[in-house]
């Protein structure tokens, strides 16, 4: 064996390790039972808001890079936590959802996998929301070891070494779920957050905290906001048909 060879068996060692985790295959959605109850996208309603934080934007802590250079080169100018950002009084990064309220409503799972990236020492992005058995590829972007351990109460819960750049994993969560945390046990400042659904009614909030749920039929729901640091608050709404409504839920700052 030569030199070269030797000092490969390392990275080739974690790489494997790295697939290995990914584990067997998604299995496919089952069919939709005959009588299934589905949206009349015709009658369909909406609902829209604002998420708002009342009161002086916490300060997000700044990150220590120095443990890792490459992480440090990425941010010369420094990095901070994703916790608090805000644009024009509106909370960004808010999970809103339908909680309540649908009934026995049938939806199609999609097949296209929702993407989570690791770039520039970060999870990218940092709130998101996916069905359930819907596939979550998880893809290292970065020139430096990460693990993703998805810390799920509800779902099976793992643990995923990505070594080298360009690798990723698909995995999907069998149950419902508000919601799974996903943090990096190389890099502590690494968090993501991830509402796993048995519906398509949910959102992020974004440009000033805002947010939209489409296609609700009619019916009286209960909407719900989170976010990782300031709790959830739930609202109940009542849509008719083709009706659209607006709602907005306030956090206050501590």
């Amino acid at each position: 064996m030569s030199r070269n060879q030797v000092r490969l068996l390392p990275a080739i060692a974690l790489l494997t390790l790295g697939a290995a985790c990914t584990g067997p295959a998604p299995e496919p959605a089952a069919a939709p039972p005959a009588d299934a109850k589905r949206v009349d996208a015709s009658t369909a309603g909406n609902v829209a808001g604002r998420v708002v934080l009342e009161g002086a934007v916490p300060a997000n802590p700044a990150i220590p890079l120095t443990a890792d250079p490459y992480c440090a080169r990425m941010h010369p100018g420094g990095l901070a936590a994703e916790t608090f950002v805000a644009a024009n009084g509106g909370l960004e990064n808010v999970f809103v959802y339908v909680k309540d309220g649908l009934g026995g409503y049938y939806f199609d799972v999609p097949t296209e996998p929702v993407k989570l990236d690791q770039v520039g020492c970060r999870y990218t992005p940092h709130v998101l929301g996916l069905r359930v058995k819907q596939p979550i590829a998880i893809s290292n972007s970065d020139e430096t070891l990460h693990t993703v351990h998805a810390l799920a109460q509800v779902n099976p819960a793992f643990n995923l070494s990505q070594p080298m750049q360009k690798i990723t994993n698909t995995k999907t969560f069998n149950a419902r779920e508000v919601m799974v945390h996903f943090k990096c046990e190389v890099h502590n400042w690494m968090h993501a957050y991830v509402g796993v659904l048995d519906h398509p009614y949910f959102a992020v909030t974004r440009d000033g905290g805002k947010f939209e749920l489409k296609g609700l039929p009619a019916g009286t729901y209960t909407v719900e906001a989170w976010h990782e640091k300031l709790g959830a608050q739930t609202q109940s709404v009542t849509l008719g048909e083709k009706e659209s409504k607006e709602i907005s839920f306030t956090f206050k700052a501590s």
